[in-house]
C-alpha cells in the first residue's frame, strides 16, 4: 500500500504537509464443549461474553490455527440507490484438529443464515446444519457453532447469507462519489481491506496466513462494470434485468488481496511482451489522463517480471482511480486501487514532482504484486517485508525504466526523511509487536516504509547488486504463494544460489554448510541475520564518531538521539544495550577509491595512508547512520568545499548538509558550524545538493515567523534573498530542464515569492490574471503553478475564483495545487470556510481534510486555528476516519508537531491525556511531544547563535 502512503508511501502533496450480528433464535451453551487441550477450560470465567450473553469459545485476537480455509465462493449484490449490499458465500475448510466450533471475522455485518455441509452432504446432496452463531464484537469474531464434533482432516463447507450496508468511510466495502462536469453526482461501490477489513465485506479468516482460493460473483446493473481480482469468465442475464458477472478463480492469497469494484468507468489498455493484460480505469471525463498511467505500468511490469525471475501469474492487470481513497493505493492481486492523484496524470496541470510521485506509486504497487501478494509476512509485526520491498524497489526499477527522472538521487530523501523520526527516543524498531486493528494500522509509517527501504538499500551495498537480487530470486520463488518472516529472508540473501539450486525447493548455502545466514566478507564471516537484526528488532539509528590522530582513524558508535543531549542526565541510560553491526564506506583525499570495514563492536580504529587531509564516510549516502567528524573533521572537510566541492561526489556533498544539521539537534554540532557548510552552495552546480542546503535555511525561516521572532525572520529573509540571489534570478518561469532543474525551480521561485521577493510576487501575479482572463484556458508551465494560484490567492478576488474553478477541475493535479494556494491567505475566516468545506466533503473530499488541515496548520495566520479546530472536533474526526487511520495521526500530527514552545507543550500533553482517559491511545502521541520538545531544546540552544551568525553576514 502506499500511504501513504495508510500505504504509506508518505507524500506531501506537492506542497501539502501532504454491526449488530443478528443471530439464530437461541444458543444453547450443551451445544459446544471445549476440548480438555483448549485454553480455556480452565473455568467459566476465562470465557469472554459474547452479544447474547452466552460465552464466546475463544479468547485471542487471533484466529486458531485448526480449522484453515481453503476456498471461498462469494456472491454479492451491491445496490447503488439504497446503498447496502446482500450476499452470500460458502467457505470450503479444512480441519487440522477436531473442534465444535469455527471461528471467523466479521464486523458490522449482519448473519442471515449460516449452515454446514460435509464432504459427504454434498456427495449425497443432503442438507446442511443449520449452525448458531455468537458475536464478539470486540475482537469483530464470531462463532459458528457446530452440533456435533468437526473430525481432523475432514473438509467441510459453511454457506452464511449477510448483508450490510455500504460503509461510509474509506474500508470494507464502501461507496465512493464523483461529480460529472454537467453537475451530476455519481456513486460507485469499491472494496479497500487492508490490513484488517475484509471482515467488513465478508466474515473471513482475516489474517495474512490464511490464504485461499477466491471465486467472485458480482450482481449489477447494465449502465454499470464489474471489476475483480481475476478476469471476467461470463455474465449471466438475471430477472428484472440484473447481470451477474462471473470471475474467475484467484491464485491463492490472503483475504486482504481481495477486491470488487461496482463502477461506470472507462479504460485504455495496452499487452505486456509477456501476454499480460493491463488496463488503466478513471471515471469518463478524466480517461484522457490515463494513458501515461498504462505506459508506465506496461514498461515496470516488464521489467519486474525480468528482475525477479518469475512471471506475473495473473493474466490480467487493471489499474483504477478511486475518487474517494484515504492512502496513496493499494496492491490488490490484479485489481490496483489508487487515489486519483497516484495514478492520473494531466500534462497540462502536473510538474515534474507529480510526474515522480505517479510512477513511485505505481512501481510501488506493482512490486507488491510479487512482495506482499506473492510472499507475504506472516504477520503484521513484519509489514515492512511488504512496504519496505516495495519502497525499495522503487528505486531499483524507476531508475531502470525512467532513468530522466533521476529518483535514484531523490531516494536520499526517503531516508533522511524518517531519519527525523527514528532518532527520537520513542521511535520502534522495524520489526515490532502488533496485535489489535489500531496497532496494526500504525505499522503503515515511515519506519517500515522508508527505513526498511533504506537497510535494503545499505544491504544491497553491502553484498553488491548481483548478490542481492540473487538472493531476492531465492526469497521469492522459495516462499511463493506462502508467508515468510524477517529471518527467511536473511538466510535467502546469505546465499549465492542459482537456477538449478531450486528443483527441489530446499536451501542452497554460500562457500560452505557453516550456517544458512552466513557469508564470506574480506576474507572473515559474516552472519547476516545476526547482523541484519541489529537493524530490525532495536529501535533507532547508530551514530559514528570518526577521530583522525595522524595516520590512525579511530571509529566508536553511540545511539545517535536528536534533542537529548550528552550532557543531558537520561542521555547514558538510553545509550545502554544498543550495538549495531555497520557495514561502513569511506573515501579519502588521497584516492577517489570506496573503501569498506565492518564496526561491529562499540569502537574500532582504521589505518590511513600518510597525507590524508580529510576521509568521508557513507559513500554515496547508502549507509543508514550518522557521521561526526570530532576534532578538526568537519574543519577540513569545510575547507575542501570551499576550495574544490566536485572531489567530493555529489551525493556526498548532500550527506555532510544532512549530517551537520541533524548533529545540530542533537547537541553534537553548532549551528554556526553547520551554517559555515552551506557557504560552499554559491559554488554548487548540483540542483538537489542546493536544494538540500537551501531547505534547512528555509526551514529556519518559517520556524521563526511562526513562532513570531521578527528580528531573526528579517535577517534570514534578507540573506537568503541576498546569498541565492543569482540562482533565484537565473531561473525561467518555464517547465525546461531535467527534474531536478524544475524541482529546484519550483521551490526556489516558491521561497522568492514567499519571501515577498519583488520581481518574483510581479511575474506571478502578471501570470495569474492572464489566467484569469483566459477564464483559465491560459497554459501556465505546470511547475510555477502553485506559485502562481499562491501569489493570486492572496486577494478577494482571486481566492473566490480559484475555489470556483477548484469545485469545476477535472484534474486531481491541479486541484492539489489550488488548494495548497487557498490555504496561504492572511485571512483566517477563509481558513475556516475551507476547514468547513473538508468537513462537509463534497467540495473539498474527505479524503483531502488531513492534508487541508497539515497546510493549514503550517500557515502562521492558521496555526492556532487548525489546532483549535482539531480538539474542537475530535469525535467528529473520528467519525470519519479510524483511530489508527493515517489520516488521524496526519491530522494530530500536522497540527502540532511544529510547535516550539513550552505553553504549547503543555496544551498538547494535557489534549493526549483527555484522549488517553477516553480510551484514545496512539504510538504517536509520544512522537509529538518528543518532537515539540525537540524543537523548544532547538531553539533554546541554537537562537542566539543563528541571530549573531545573521548579523555578521546580513
Amino acid at each position: 500500500m502506499v500511504n501513504s502512503h495508510r500505504k504509506l508511501i508518505f507524500k506531501s502533496y506537492a506542497g501539502f504537509y501532504y454491526a449488530a450480528i443478528i443471530l439464530p433464535k437461541i444458543c444453547f451453551c450443551s451445544q459446544f464443549s471445549v476440548p480438555s487441550s483448549d485454553p480455556f477450560n480452565k473455568d467459566a470465567g476465562a470465557f469472554p461474553v459474547a452479544t447474547n450473553g452466552e460465552p464466546f469459545p475463544w479468547r485471542e485476537l487471533r484466529l486458531p490455527s485448526g480449522v484453515i480455509p481453503l476456498h471461498y465462493e462469494l456472491s454479492v449484490h451491491p445496490n447503488l440507490t439504497s446503498l447496502d449490499f446482500a450476499a452470500s458465500e460458502q467457505i470450503e475448510v479444512l480441519v487440522r484438529d477436531a473442534t465444535q466450533f469455527i471461528i471467523l471475522h466479521s464486523k458490522d455485518l449482519v448473519i442471515m443464515n449460516v449452515t454446514l455441509h460435509s464432504e459427504e452432504d454434498l456427495r449425497y446432496r443432503k442438507p446442511g446444519k443449520r449452525l448458531n452463531v455468537l458475536s464478539y464484537p470486540a475482537h469483530q469474531q464470531i462463532a459458528l457453532l457446530v452440533p456435533e464434533k468437526l473430525k481432523a482432516d475432514l473438509r467441510y463447507y459453511v454457506a452464511i447469507d449477510f448483508q450490510a450496508k455500504l460503509a461510509d468511510g474509506f474500508e470494507g466495502f464502501y461507496k465512493s462519489t464523483y461529480r460529472t462536469l454537467g453537475g451530476e453526482t455519481r456513486t460507485i461501490a469499491v472494496t479497500d481491506f487492508e490490513p484488517t477489513e475484509a471482515r467488513m465485506a465478508f466474515p473471513c479468516f482475516d489474517e495474512p496466513s490464511f490464504k485461499a482460493n477466491f471465486s467472485i460473483k458480482i450482481r449489477r446493473e447494465s449502465r454499470h462494470i464489474a471489476l475483480s481480482n481475476m478476469p471476467k469468465v461470463k455474465t449471466i442475464e438475471l430477472e428484472g434485468g440484473l447481470l451477474e458477472d462471473h470471475f474467475g478463480t484467484t491464485v491463492k492469497m490472503s483475504t486482504y488481496l481481495v477486491a470488487y469494484i461496482v463502477c461506470d468507468f472507462q479504460s485504455v489498455s495496452g499487452i505486456t511482451s509477456s501476454g499480460v493484460t493491463v488496463s488503466v480505469y478513471a471515471s469518463p471525463e478524466k480517461w484522457s489522463q490515463t494513458h501515461y498511467a498504462l505506459e508506465a505500468s506496461l514498461k515496470l511490469l516488464d521489467f519486474y517480471e525480468n528482475y525477479f525471475d518469475i512471471n506475473y501469474p495473473l493474466p490480467k492487470l487493471d489499474l483504477i482511480a478511486i475518487p474517494d481513497f484515504e492512502s496513496g493505493a493499494m496492491e490488490n492481486w490484479g485489481l490496483i486501487t489508487y487515489r486519483e492523484t497516484s495514478l492520473l496524470f494531466d500534462p497540462k496541470t502536473s510538474s515534474a514532482s507529480d510526474k515522480l510521485w505517479v510512477t513511485r506509486v505505481i512501481a510501488h504497487e506493482l512490486a507488491h504484486q510479487w512482495f506482499g501478494n506473492l510472499v507475504t509476512m506472516e504477520w503484521w509485526n513484519d509489514i515492512w517485508l511488504n512496504e519496505g520491498f516495495a519502497t525499495y524497489m522503487e528505486l531499483i526499477s524507476v531508475t531502470a525504466t525512467y532513468p530522466e527522472l533521476q529518483f535514484d538521487d531523490y531516494f536520499l530523501e526517503v531516508c533522511f526523511e524518517v531519519i527525523k523520526k527514528d532518532s527520537l527516543n520513542s521511535t520502534r524498531p522495524i520489526s515490532n509487536e502488533a496485535e489489535t486493528p489500531t496497532q496494526i494500522q500504525e505499522m503503515f509509517d515511515m519506519v517500515s516504509y522508508n527505513k526498511g527501504a533504506c537497510i535494503l538499500n545499505m544491504l544491497k551495498d553491502f553484498l553488491s547488486e548481483e548478490k542481492f537480487r540473487r538472493g531476492v530470486i531465492h526469497y521469492l520463488k522459495k516462499f511463493s504463494y506462502r508467508n515468510a518472516k524477517n529471518d527467511d529472508l536473511w538466510r535467502s540473501l546469505s546465499n549465492s544460489c542459482t537456477e538449478g539450486d531450486f528443483t527441489s525447493g530446499g536451501f542452497c548455502y554460500s562457500d560452505s554448510r557453516r550456517t544458512s545466514s552466513t557469508l564470506t566478507f574480506q576474507g572473515e564471516h559474516v552472519d547476516v541475520k545476526e547482523m541484519m537484526a541489529t537493524w530490525t528488532l532495536q529501535k533507532g539509528i547508530p551514530l559514528v564518531v570518526v577521530e583522525q590522530e595522524g595516520p590512525l582513524l579511530r571509529l566508536r558508535q553511540e545511539r545517535f538521539l536528536s534533542g537529548v543531549f550528552k550532557e543531558d542526565p537520561e542521555w547514558r541510560a538510553l545509550q545502554e544495550r544498543y550495538l549495531w553491526h555497520i557495514p561502513l564506506t569511506y573515501s579519502m583525499s588521497s584516492s577517489n577509491a570506496i573503501h569498506r570495514h565492518i564496526l561491529n563492536s562499540k569502537t574500532g580504529t582504521l589505518d590511513l595512508p600518510e597525507n590524508t587531509s580529510w576521509v568521508k564516510f557513507n559513500v554515496n549516502s547508502n549507509g543508514y547512520y550518522i557521521i561526526h567528524y570530532e576534532g578538526h573533521g568537519w574543519d577540513q572537510l569545510i575547507t575542501q568545499l570551499n576550495q574544490n566541492h566536485t572531489l567530493l561526489r555529489p551525493k556526498d556533498r548532500i550527506s555532510l548538509l544532512h549530517d551537520a544539521f541533524q548533529l545540530v539537534s542533537a547537541g553534537r554540532l553548532t549551528i554556526d558550524k553547520a551554517l559555515d557548510l552551506t557557504r560552499y552552495l554559491q559554488h554548487e552546480t548540483s540542483s538537489l545538493a542546493l536544494l538540500k542546503g537551501l531547505r534547512y535555511l528555509e526551514s529556519f525561516y518559517y520556524m521563526m515567523d511562526r513562532r513570531n521572532i521578527s528580528d531573526v525572520t528579517e535577517n534570514l529573509k534578507r540573506y537568503l534573498l541576498q546569498y541565492f540571489k543569482p540562482v533565484i534570478d537565473r531561473q525561467s518561469w518555464s517547465d525546461e530542464g531535467s527534474v531536478w532543474d524544475r524541482m529546484l525551480r519550483s521551490e526556489l521561485l516558491k521561497l522568492a515569492c514567499d519571501l515577498n521577493h519583488a520581481p518574483c510576487i510581479q511575474k506571478a501575479a502578471d501570470l495569474f490574471s492572464q489566467w484569469m482572463e483566459s477564464r483559465g484556458k491560459l497554459n501556465v508551465p505546470t511547475d510555477v503553478l502553485k506559485i502562481v494560484y499562491s501569489v493570486g490567492a492572496q486577494t478577494t478576488t482571486g481566492w473566490n475564483y480559484l475555489l470556483e474553478k477548484y469545485e469545476l477541475s477535472m484534474s486531481g493535479a491541479e486541484k492539489n495545487k489550488i488548494l495548497y494556494a487557498l490555504t496561504t491567505s492572511k485571512h483566517q475566516e477563509k481558513l475556516m470556510r475551507l476547514i468547513q468545506l473538508g468537513m462537509e466533503g463534497k467540495i473539498i473530499k474527505t479524503q483531502d481534510l488531513a492534508a487541508l488541515l497539515h497546510a493549514i496548520a503550517r500557515n502562521p495566520k492558521g496555526q492556532q486555528l487548525a489546532w483549535n479546530f482539531v480538539r474542537e472536533n475530535w469525535t467528529h474526526l473520528l467519525k470519519k476516519f479510524d483511530l489508527g487511520s493515517f489520516a488521524v495521526r496526519m491530522i494530530i500530527s500536522g497540527t502540532t508537531s511544529h510547535f516550539s514552545s513550552k505553553d504549547e507543550l503543555q496544551e498538547v500533553k494535557r489534549f493526549f491525556e483527555f484522549l488517553k482517559a477516553q480510551g484514545s491511545h496512539l504510538d504517536v502521541f509520544q512522537i509529538i511531544l518528543e518532537t515539540i520538545s525537540k524543537n523548544i531544546k532547538w531553539l533554546e540552544k541554537n537562537l542566539p547563535t543563528l541571530r549573531s551568525w545573521l548579523l555578521v553576514r546580513t
